[in-house]
């Protein structure tokens, strides 16, 4: 046993919250969670910024969430290879500090952006951000496996993707309630971004040593080649591989709804800017919950035997969601006799909004559907970190990138080109959730262990 992991008994006397208080863990942990409120803080300040604030020809207010979503993840197909291989070579703790220099960087070029309201250069910080992540995401994974135990591993991804959903909740509504402010809100975001990027650095400086897994690995810079051997790498364990199309279809589930929530809470439910935050919210809060769950449920081991629970989930209340929507009417207004009249142009505050009844169950087929993505995630990612080689664990996630950015730029584009041809917001949400119950019942054919470990799971828990 190494020196990074736990003794036995502590596994046992311990829960995933006890980690937080783990140099092993603790500096890792808000080091990413700083990275992912400031990615979503910047992002959606932009989002609102164009849907609401500023009129740009070029950039129709109904794509905005869709464009600065594709671009975000444009590096992680570019980059996620080359990135994979230094996460591999490199300590991980000095890779991690090496990128929050660069999102200082950005970050501070961002802020003069939003100053002098560049939307160009803005939406390149865009880009560059994804990129920030792009260098992040295979270390963040490849680091988790390498200081916790088996037992340990569920627990201690549910609280990292528990907390990065809270960050970009927390994220969402500053960047939302920030750029909403009059005068003042566009120098409130840029100075909220710079100090997001100097506390996940500072944070950073304190992650202990993770020694390199493969030193002796000799870096292609040429990131096609490279991608396509990561993906040949991990198509040669097939319950690994299929597990990685399992999670990249999960991003483009989550992706479609998460980019189009502006427009929907504009389009759909007739709110303003705290409606789409409330959605974000509500949305962000079930991911962390199911995240959360899977260490009770699956009794403190792996178990994949969530992840089909989840998946119907996911089905079931995006459909809902679909129903709860049809027929919802603007805010009405006093009428000339004293009755009440739908005010043409008028949208929802979040007291109205919360005011009646209907959008209750909007918000809460958003957090059934968001906590049954949790409970469909964090086993796969489990399960990834555990069967691949710790030699080629960080290029195995390299590949999971990979394929989790070709499915997010494919939920954009798809997405874009239905609300082009004249699909609802509404509309594209039920699609996605009908596709959900055709993909993922077709990697559950493929792989039967997964639905095996269900069967097994419910007759556990009868």
């Amino acid at each position: 046993m190494t020196a990074a992991q736990p003794e036995p008994d502590r596994i046992q006397r311990h829960n995933q919250f006890a980690l937080l208080r783990e140099r092993r863990f603790a500096p890792f942990f808000w080091t990413q969670f700083a990275g992912a409120a400031n990615d979503n803080l910047f992002k959606f300040a932009l989002t609102v910024l164009v849907t609401y604030q500023l009129h740009v020809a070029w950039l129709p207010p109904v794509l905005a969430g869709v464009v600065i979503g594709a671009l975000f993840i444009l590096p992680f197909v570019l980059f996620s290879a080359t990135s994979g291989q230094l996460a591999d070579k490199f300590d991980k703790a000095t890779l991690m500090r090496v990128v929050k220099n660069l999102e200082i960087a950005i970050m501070a070029l961002a802020a003069w952006a939003f100053m002098v309201e560049q939307v160009p250069v803005l939406l390149a910080c865009v880009f560059l951000m994804g990129l920030h992540s792009t260098l992040f995401g295979p270390v963040k994974y490849a680091y988790l496996p390498q200081v916790l135990d088996e037992r340990e591993l569920t627990g201690g991804n549910g609280v990292v993707e528990a907390g990065t959903f809270v960050a970009i909740l927390l994220g969402n509504v500053a960047g939302g309630l920030l750029v909403a402010l009059p005068q003042l809100g566009h120098g409130y975001v840029a100075a909220a971004c710079v100090a997001l990027a100097l506390a996940g650095r500072m944070a950073a400086q304190r992650i202990p040593p993770a020694p390199a897994t493969d030193p002796g690995l000799r870096i292609c810079w040429n990131p096609f080649r490279e991608t396509w051997r990561n993906l040949k790498l991990a198509h040669s364990q097939v319950l690994v591989f299929r597990s990685l199309l399992g999670i990249s279809w999960m991003w483009f589930f989550g992706a479609t709804f998460l980019s189009n929530f502006p427009a929907f809470a504009k389009e759909v439910l007739h709110g303003n800017e705290q409606v789409a935050s409330l959605l974000l919210v509500v949305f962000s809060v079930g991911i962390g919950m199911g995240s959360l769950l899977c260490e009770r449920l699956s009794h403190r081991h792996v178990e994949i035997g969530l992840v089909p629970l989840g998946a119907i989930g996911m089905t079931v209340f995006a459909v809902d969601l679909y129903f709860a929507t049809r027929g919802l009417a603007p805010p009405a207004g006093l009428g000339a006799y004293g009755g009440t009249d739908l005010a043409a142009g008028a949208v929802h505050t979040l007291r109205s909004f919360l005011a009646q009844a209907a959008h209750w169950r909007v918000m809460a087929d958003l957090a059934l559907l968001s906590l049954s993505a949790g409970l469909y995630s964090v086993p796969m990612y489990a399960l990834i970190q555990l069967r691949s080689a710790p030699t080629h664990r960080a290029r195995i996630i390299a590949a999971n990138n990979i394929l989790n950015a070709l499915f997010m730029v494919a939920s954009a584009l798809i997405a874009g080109a239905l609300l082009q041809s004249g699909f609802s917001i509404a509309q594209l949400f039920l699609l996605t959730g009908l596709a959900n119950a055709a993909v993922t019942g077709a990697i559950f054919w493929l792989v039967p262990e997964y639905r095996l470990r269900f069967v097994a799971w419910v007759r556990g828990r009868g």
